[in-house]
């Protein structure tokens, strides 16, 4: 039997390589985001909870709905608006509040969580700039936490509304007038437009200053972060007698330099379209952009922190 064999030319020889899998920079910074979601379940869970008790409560307080509602009968309807919109803007209220808290110790953990479990060994072994990763944690605050608290305070507008029909509706009342004066879109479009200025926008230099204590912080990082805003509120009241500094700070924190509510406290809410300054009047304001250059500052410097800061 002859055998023959085949001998194939080197030249022919076809060798495949597979090419790296490349990703995007938004994919990566997509995926960072995505990890921080994944870790830190309580920036969702806690709105969504807090929302929840709430509207138990409200729904306890249907059973004085129609009573109150005929009692409002003869009043004008800018009195009436008034008085029935106090749970709308009691909810939209606790959500910006829970909103903050949520914002305040995510950022206090973000860069000394890591260091802390050394977890960061793992994540620097990575293909992921420093500057990738501090910046999707910054989005958290910035973004992620303000569209999340827009959207459970409209969805429990709606959920209220609705109850308070189907309450108004058993008992007779007519709800004509409740869905006139409570208009839920417009409503919506000034939450969002509040809390996109004022508590995404404003609070920036705050929320980038704790950012960067938790990333120099080996413990305690609430206690570092606060320290020194007292210290200097201090020493300006003992030498000048005034409290500028602490006024801004906490303005800058809670919103309250970012409208025009310096009439009474029920201004405060986002409700009210009188609190809310014109869209040019907010981008043109020198706090604005003078806050946002302290944030680009605060943020260099977290993502040199967490570049060579070590491990706990």
């Amino acid at each position: 039997m002859n055998i023959q064999s085949e001998t194939i030319h080197p030249s022919r020889v076809v060798v495949q390589t597979a090419a790296p899998a490349t990703i995007s920079p938004w994919q990566t910074f997509y995926w960072c985001v995505r990890r921080e979601l994944w870790e830190n379940r309580s920036v969702y869970l806690a709105p969504l909870g807090v929302a929840a008790v709430f509207l138990l409560g409200f729904l306890i307080s249907l059973t004085r709905l129609p009573a109150k509602i005929r009692g409002l009968s003869g009043l004008d309807a800018v009195h009436y608006h008034d008085a029935i919109a106090v749970p709308y803007d009691m909810a939209a209220g606790l959500m910006m509040l829970i909103g903050i808290v949520v914002s305040v110790f995510y950022c206090a953990d973000a860069l000394y969580g890591e260091r802390r479990d050394r977890s960061i060994l793992f994540w620097k072994s990575l293909p992921v700039s420093d500057t990738t990763t501090v910046l999707a944690k910054a989005s958290v605050p910035f973004v992620i936490v303000p569209a999340i608290v827009s959207a459970t305070a409209i969805a429990m507008h709606l959920i209220m509304l609705l109850l308070s029909s189907v309450v108004l509706a058993a008992s007779g009342v007519s709800v004509v007038t409740l869905w006139t004066q409570l208009s839920v879109f417009q409503m919506a479009l000034l939450m969002i437009y509040h809390i996109a200025t004022a508590h995404a926008l404003w609070p920036m230099p705050v929320y980038s200053w704790i950012l960067l204590v938790s990333g120099w912080a080996r413990r305690a990082v609430i206690l570092w972060a606060v320290l020194p805003v007292i210290a200097i509120a201090g020493i300006e009241a003992i030498a000048f007698q005034s409290w500028h500094f602490a006024s801004l700070v906490a303005s800058r924190l809670i919103g309250g330099g970012a409208t025009n509510a310096v009439q009474s406290p029920d201004q405060m809410f986002p409700t009210n379209p009188m609190v809310h300054p014109t869209p040019f009047h907010f981008l043109m304001a020198p706090g604005l952009w003078g806050g946002l250059l302290v944030t680009a500052i605060f943020l260099a410097l977290a993502i040199r922190m967490r570049r060579y800061r070590a491990p706990i």
